[in-house]
């Protein structure tokens, strides 16, 4: 019925085939494009020398190296690629000429019948060789680094001439091969060489200067070329020769000796010029302005940029895919042939044979060069890309404005640093598959038109239509990882949070609350990602389908047209739908890698254009043009500028040169802000700010480098010893440098954390105090510190060694205001009094208020000094007396005492990383999560059932299939065609059950990891957290979970998949012929070997690369949150060098290892290459019948797929390994030793319990670690419930540390706490610490509202809170918000002051209502007026519950029922105020003479004590 129609079709392939033949054969159509070409290229060449002859073109540096050359005597060592250019040119010269030669003499036989065509081609080729071979020579002549661009252009061309023509001619011949064919053959290896030579375009000269080094001959710039020197010299990859990069052999010595011992993180060779941070954040800057420039701000921008950066290295990739996607299909081209030649093996001869085997050989190994560079160019581009915007987010995070800060939480800018990065570079190793796809496509399509005729169009129809499912599919999946990465933005941003404010959650029972809050983002997270993964099972079901469909649409076609499906066009046919299976499967991948891309990308333009710190807020006049220091003229200055009344506002300033000036104000006055308005941090609305001068700034909250005290003060500053001594003496650290472990090359932890308040904030005013600035900002420098401290400081620090400097110091403390030359006091964001301090008292319009609430503190200090005993004027020398005796009681809180000095203890010890082989628990603890593993064999039995069913449809195929057109079929095709269907469909079917089982035990052990991880983290002790830095655990929340998350299961699952495959593959070709595994066997051997060798050393270096990526986001953090003071301190410039090493140091590792996995795979491949070719001559050297055509072509078919299918699952297998390095990372952090039970539930207080509020000390000693001395030692004494207990002591006498024994964040190492008759170590620590009320020194706030950061737990009602803020003279502040409760709290509180902050957690304790509560220097940055309020509060709220106070502040504690004094870790002193005064040796009484003293030096009038 169909027969003519049938007929018909196949007629007409057949002659658009011959057609094409004839074109290329009969007509001399290769002759005639190569006599064009060459007169081109010679018409080039002569106008280009013409116009050189005339001045109009010069060639760049050729003259400035030789003039350098004429300076010294230089010789150039010759390269391999210069040699090889030299050698082929030659060669096919050669050539050309001995083929003219014969034409002389009528020796040869050409394919073109036109003997004048054939000659006018042989002469102009030999011109043009010689023109290119004089040009290869004189190339040397002239030093040049680089070939000629024309000359390049020339070999291209060549190449593709030689490869269109020659290589269809040479492998469709079936005659013995002549001269003409071999000395094709012969240019045609030689225009391969050149290509390669071409597409790297240097001539790999080197210079060897007459002192005997060697060094490259490179042009441009002499500074920006000893930078590369630097590099190049010590980089392996830099220094390679041609041969080296395309086998990767300049890795070996990287392997040997990663072979012989675990690599050391300095075995890591250099990377190369072009791949450091500092070359590829440059040159991404660059395209940035210029992009910038030309199209102005808006996400277009970035793209644009990130286009323009990345081209020119993306189109050499591009080549490289191009080729490998062009020589992939010449496999299966050639299938067709192979059976005819072994069913008509006796026609033919074996030389054809021979000779379709090496065109087999030959294809495969193009193909595998060309795939390993094109795949490792894109790695390498990659990293250039993460190195130019990881620096760039850096330095955008370095200049944020408030409001982008705000809108912008550290954990956020940690993910786009992270993951987001991360998912932009993977996409440069997709973007490949874009131009890979169409020539994929339509080489599959133009093979079956040669085999199966028109029904080729039913395959691309089919094809078509696959592909298109992917349009809807891939909005969906772009949605859900939009999804994803906002609820992984928002899961990081609480985990940031939650770790920075770890210790309070603790110290007030709230770990069990935000616990469950991070459960709560993380289940959103895990919604999302299971949409995401149940989407890509279902699309990864269609396109493994998908081949199978395409063959069964098209044979049915066929059928149906009438087409003969024989052995040969079926095999080939087949083969052509496996590599088919290539472009489908990576199209998924592709648009999904996209989708991610897009988002990402998205998210970082829109990061990099968010608002800036404003660049013209402060004018900066020289210090000879004025004698004014700082002057502010009608300024207006906001936080939130869209707000109508604006945070500063009508500020007039003007400070002259070495003037004092000191602020004060209420809490909320905008004290702090107007320093931000001279550092040009706030909003200005209105007005001019000049500043004269460097300056220097201290901040309320201390902020801390992790690294060495030292580090800190100098702050990138050299080290004068002199200057030095003179600086830490001026800020009071002496005593402290001498009772440090190492002095002051101790190591601080994290944000200063195993520092106390007081050592903090002098470190930070020494750092100030070293830059020697003009001008000196220090906002509230004295609220951490006690009273003697804080009085060596002025004295020796503000009036001494800064005698002669500007000074604009925020204080709350009076007795600190006499000294200056000009008092401001702040208002509502005005200044409504400014002057000196006389003056200001005698205006009476706000100031003596301030001052009023501070001569009430020392009248009742006075007070009970009289009532004790007389009190006496103390001289100079009494005063020097009592600074002599307090200074003998100072100590280190929280650092190693003198007689400890020689024990070294690092806090902060280098990230854990295991050695050598990843252990098997590692594995089995994964396969074996979910479900113990049930999970694992019904993955791999449906994937061996896919792999059965496989491979038993194509045997029936080539079974059934006839060999011949003329042959009989053993069965109807309609039969054939069922049979086959049904297997492909029973195929499919099989994938999808894998797909979605491996989704589901993936994703159920991430969440079962993530779980596990989570609570260890929170339920580790302190400690733990004292000693790890942030990033370190952020780091394995975000990316090595992510892993977990979406990559983990599938890698792994390939690993078996592959070697499933790899095993039918061999099964396949050894029925074809068994004597395959006699070479397969040892080349297996070989394999094993090479992936041995391998292993160990790329083990190590993923490792490596883990253990890098982590310090680069611990310092960004910690630049985040100094951002101010190093904008402040002018030290972005270092901050961001610091920022590139750090990137440079995991870009080698990095690297390395993405080389390593390359070097591996070239092998494998060879090998794999190695025995395909074995089993090609084999089957050509068999006799005839001995073998089924039609079998061996199944054989050949499977045999092509064998070098992907072998490397891969090496590949797999080292890339599970190197992923399953983040399994072993997060089973690190779940094992983490945890503190004690939250409940005990056999020793669990009364409901009322502590009803008395009764504390005993028995015998307490406390020492921070094992190897640490203690610090708490022999502390005996009982404070009497209901009673009000004063602890005072210098800066690091433990006084923080005995209230950390109380809570049990740190554990006592000898003697007991009890607290109502209940020994505190006996009961859970949720019923310990939910009893008891705090109010830490440092205050901390919570990202949220008001409501949530007094009320997180949800207890109270909004009378019971209003009522707690009133007593905590909030009510105003709050009120005046829109929101009220709801008002916007940002990460760590920072749009509210200080004071504010610490209001706010006394609110909580006021809500909270403990029988016993603790204030840890509560009131420190309140000013007397609001701290005399809120003790006041205290006394009432909590008149008999006992309170314990810490404060420097002496009349904090002079009111206490009795008073605790420590010194040096012990009890110096503990009875009653009144009693402590009558000894007049006690440290207490000498403590009340210093404040008086103090105090009463300082206001040099009797005013301040009137």
């Amino acid at each position: 019925m169909f027969k003519p129609f049938g007929f018909a079709a196949e007629t007409g392939s057949h002659l658009l085939t011959t057609q094409w033949l004839q074109l290329g054969n009969s007509l001399c159509l290769k002759e005639r494009i190569s006599i064009a070409m060459q007169v081109t290229f010679l018409a080039f060449f002569l106008i280009h020398l013409a116009l050189k002859w005339f001045g109009v073109v010069r060639n760049r540096g050729s003259n400035d190296v030789e003039e350098d050359l004429k300076k010294q005597s230089i010789t150039v060592k010759q390269s391999f690629s210069y040699n090889i250019s030299l050698l082929c040119s030659v060669s096919i010269l050669g050539t050309h000429c001995f083929i003219l030669l014969l034409l002389f003499r009528d020796s040869v036989v050409s394919r073109c019948d036109s003997s004048v065509s054939v000659f006018s081609a042989e002469v102009s080729q030999s011109f043009s060789w010689l023109f290119v071979s004089v040009v290869v020579v004189k190339i040397r002549e002239r030093r040049l680094v680089k070939f000629p661009w024309m000359l390049r252009s020339w070999w291209l061309c060549s190449f593709i001439l030689s490869f269109s023509f020659d290589a269809h001619f040479i492998t469709a011949k079936h005659e013995p091969l002549e001269f003409q064919d071999y000395a094709d053959l012969t240019g045609l290896l030689a225009s391969l060489f050149l290509l390669a030579v071409s597409i790297r375009g240097k001539t790999g000269f080197h210079l060897l200067e007459s002192s005997g080094n060697t060094e490259p001959l490179l042009l441009g710039d002499q500074t920006e070329q000893n930078k590369k020197d630097s590099y190049s010299s010590s980089s392996p990859y830099g220094n390679a020769t041609l041969f080296q990069r395309i086998t990767f052999s300049w890795i070996n010595p990287l392997f040997s000796l990663g072979y012989k011992r675990p690599l050391e993180k300095d075995d890591v060779p250099d990377i190369d010029v072009k791949d450091s941070a500092r070359f590829c954040s440059h040159a991404f800057d660059q395209k940035l302005k210029t992009t910038k420039e030309k199209e102005g701000p808006g996400n277009a921008f970035f793209y644009n940029s990130v286009l323009r950066y990345v081209w020119r290295k993306a189109a050499i990739n591009a080549v490289f895919a191009v080729v490998n996607a062009s020589t992939a299909y010449i496999g299966p081209y050639l299938i067709n042939d192979f059976v005819e030649f072994l069913s008509e093996k006796q026609s033919q001869s074996l030389n054809h044979g021979y000779l379709l085997a090496l065109g087999f050989l030959t294809a495969k190994i193009v193909e595998t060069v060309t795939q390993r560079q094109w795949i490792f160019g894109a790695r390498q581009l990659g990293l250039r890309l993460r190195a130019a915007l990881i620096s760039h987010i850096y330095q955008k995070g370095l200049v944020l404005s408030s409001q982008s800060r705000q809108s912008h939480t550290s954990g956020e800018i940690i993910n786009y640093m992270s993951v987001d990065v991360q998912r932009i570079t993977d996409f440069i190793w997709y973007v490949n598959n874009i131009w890979m796809l169409p020539i994929q496509i339509f080489s599959a399509i133009y093979i079956l038109q040669k085999h199966l005729g028109l029904g080729a169009l039913a395959a691309l129809v089919t094809t078509l239509m696959v592909m298109a499912c992917n349009y809807p599919l891939t909005r969906l999946q772009r949605n859900y990882q939009s999804d994803i990465m906002n609820a992984k933005d928002d899961r990081m941003k609480a985990t940031s949070e939650i770790l920075k404010n770890m210790k309070i959650l603790k110290l007030q029972a709230w770990d069990n609350q935000f616990l469950n809050k991070v459960k709560t983002l993380r289940k959103k997270e895990y919604d999302c990602l299971w949409k995401s993964l149940r989407l890509q099972a279902f699309t990864t079901f269609i396109l493994w389908g998908a081949p199978s469909l395409i063959s069964v649409v098209t044979f049915v076609t066929c059928m149906l047209m009438g087409v003969k499906l024989t052995a040969g066009a079926v095999l080939s046919a087949l083969a052509t739908f496996q590599m088919l299976q290539s472009p489908i499967f990576g199209l998924p991948d592709l648009l999904s890698a996209l989708v991610q891309s897009k988002v990402s990308a998205d998210r970082i333009a829109s990061y990099l254009q968010q608002s800036e710190t404003q660049k013209d807020a402060v004018e900066y006049c020289s210090k000879d043009h004025t004698e004014l220091s700082v002057e502010i003229e009608n300024g207006a200055f906001s936080w939130e500028p869209e707000s109508s009344r604006p945070t500063l506002d009508d500020i007039e300033l003007k400070v002259k040169s070495g003037m004092k000036v000191a602020v004060c104000g209420a809490v909320g006055s905008g004290k702090s802000s107007l320093l931000s308005s001279i550092l040009g941090e706030i909003q200005k609305l209105k007005g001019t700010v000049r500043v004269s001068g460097k300056q220097a700034y201290v901040p309320q909250s201390p902020w801390i480098l992790s690294g060495t005290i030292r580090d800190n003060i100098l702050f990138g500053s050299m080290y004068e010893s002199e200057k030095y001594e003179r600086t830490v003496k001026a800020c009071a650290l002496i005593k402290d440098f001498e009772l440090f472990s190492n002095g002051d090359l101790t190591e601080i932890g994290e944000r200063g954390i195993n520092m106390s308040g007081g050592q903090k904030q002098r470190i930070q005013i020494a750092r100030a105090v070293y830059q020697n600035a003009d001008i000196y900002l220090l906002d509230d420098p004295f609220s951490a510190v006690d009273a003697h401290t804080g009085r060596e400081l002025f004295e020796d620090c503000l009036m001494g060694i800064l005698k002669d400097k500007t000074v604009l110091y925020v204080t709350h403390q009076v007795e600190f205001l006499p000294a200056a030359d000009l008092i401001l006091v702040m208002q509502n964001g005005r200044v409504m009094q400014a002057g000196k301090f006389e003056e200001l008292l005698k205006q009476n319009i706000g100031f003596e208020v301030l001052v009023g609430a501070h001569n009430e503190a020392l009248d009742s200090i006075l007070s009970i000094e009289k009532s004790s005993r007389n009190f006496k004027e103390g001289s100079k020398d009494d005063t020097a007396s009592i600074a002599e005796s307090l200074q003998t009681h100072c100590d280190s809180e929280h650092n190693i005492s003198t007689e400890n000095k020689k024990k070294e203890a690092k806090l902060v010890q280098d990230e854990e990383t295991e050695k050598g082989v990843i252990g098997k628990e590692v594995y089995l603890a994964y396969l074996t999560t979910v479900k113990g593993g049930l999970l694992v064999p019904f993955i791999i039995l449906a994937q061996s059932c896919f792999q059965m069913l496989q491979i038993a449809s194509n045997y029936w195929m080539a079974w059934t299939a006839p060999p011949t057109a003329e042959s009989i079929p053993k069965l109807g095709m309609g039969r054939i065609l069922l049979v086959y269907a049904l297997l492909a469909a029973g195929s499919s079917l099989c994938v999808l059950a894998r797909t979605i089982l491996v989704a589901i035990g993936g994703l159920s052990t991430a969440e079962t990891f993530f779980s596990r991880m989570l609570c260890s983290i929170f339920r580790a002790p302190m400690s733990f957290f004292d000693s790890t830095p942030t990033g370190r655990i952020l780091n394995r929340a975000s990316t090595d979970q992510s892993v977990l998350d979406l990559e983990m299961a599938v890698k792994l699952g390939w690993c078996a998949f592959s070697i499933i495959q790899i095993v039918g593959t061999i099964f396949v070709m050894s029925q074809v012929a068994w004597q395959v595994c006699v070479i397969f066997i040892p080349v297996a051997v070989a394999c094993v070997f090479y992936q041995r060798y391998y292993t160990p050393t790329a083990r190590e270096l993923s490792r490596m690369s883990g253990v890098e990526r982590a310090p680069i986001l611990h310092h960004f953090a910690e630049s985040l949150a100094g951002a101010t003071t190093i904008r402040a301190f002018d030290q972005r410039d270092r901050f961001i060098s610091s920022n590139l090493v750090l990137i440079d140091s995991h870009s080698r590792p990095w690297f390395h290892v993405a080389s390593a996995m390359e070097w591996l795979s070239f092998r494998l491949n060879l090998l794999s290459h190695f025995v395909f070719a074995f089993s090609l001559v084999l089957l050509v050297t068999l006799p005839e019948g001995v073998i089924n055509p039609s079998i061996a072509g199944l054989g050949v078919t499977y045999g092509l797929s064998l070098n992907v299918l072998q490397a891969t699952v090496i590949w797999n297998i080292c890339n599970a390994e190197n992923k399953m390095i983040s399994v072993e990372r997060i089973l690190q952090y779940s094992k983490i030793p945890s503190e004690a039970p939250l409940v005990i539930d056999g020793h669990r207080p009364l409901d009322n319990w502590p009803n008395v509020g009764s504390i005993v000390f028995r015998d307490l000693q406390v020492r921070y670690a094992e190897h640490f001395p203690a610090v708490l030692k022999n502390i005996t004494c009982e404070f009497p419930g209901g009673k009000k207990i004063g602890v005072v002591g210098r800066t690091g006498s433990g006084k923080s540390t005995l209230i950390q024994a109380l809570f049990r964040i740190v554990e006592p190492s000898q003697g007991t706490i009890v607290i109502d008759n209940v020994d505190i170590t006996k009961i859970g620590l949720h019923d310990l610490r939910s009893r008891l009320g705090i109010i830490p020194q440092d205050p901390a706030l919570f990202d949220g509202t008001i409501r949530l950061n007094l009320d997180p737990l949800a207890q109270y009602t909004d009378h019971e809170i209003w009522e707690a803020i009133d007593k905590c003279q909030l009510g105003d502040v709050i009120r005046a918000k829109d929101e009220r409760l709801d008002a916007t709290v940002v990460e760590n509180g920072e749009n509210w002051s200080v004071g504010q902050r610490q209001l706010v957690c006394l609110g909580r304790v006021l809500l909270k209502k403990s029988n016993i509560l603790v204030l840890d220097e509560a009131t420190a940055s309140v000013d007397s007026a609001t701290d005399g309020v809120i003790q006041k509060i205290i006394n009432q709220e909590f008149k008999d519950r006992t309170v314990v106070t810490i404060a420097h502040r002496i009349h904090t504690v002079i009111e206490s029922d009795l008073v605790l004094v420590l010194s040096d870790g012990r009890i110096a002193e503990f009875d009653s105020p009144a009693k402590l005064l009558q000894r007049e040796d006690s440290f207490f009484s000498k403590l009340i003479k210093e404040y008086s003293l103090r105090s009463n030096h300082f206001a040099g009038s009797n005013d301040l004590l009137s």
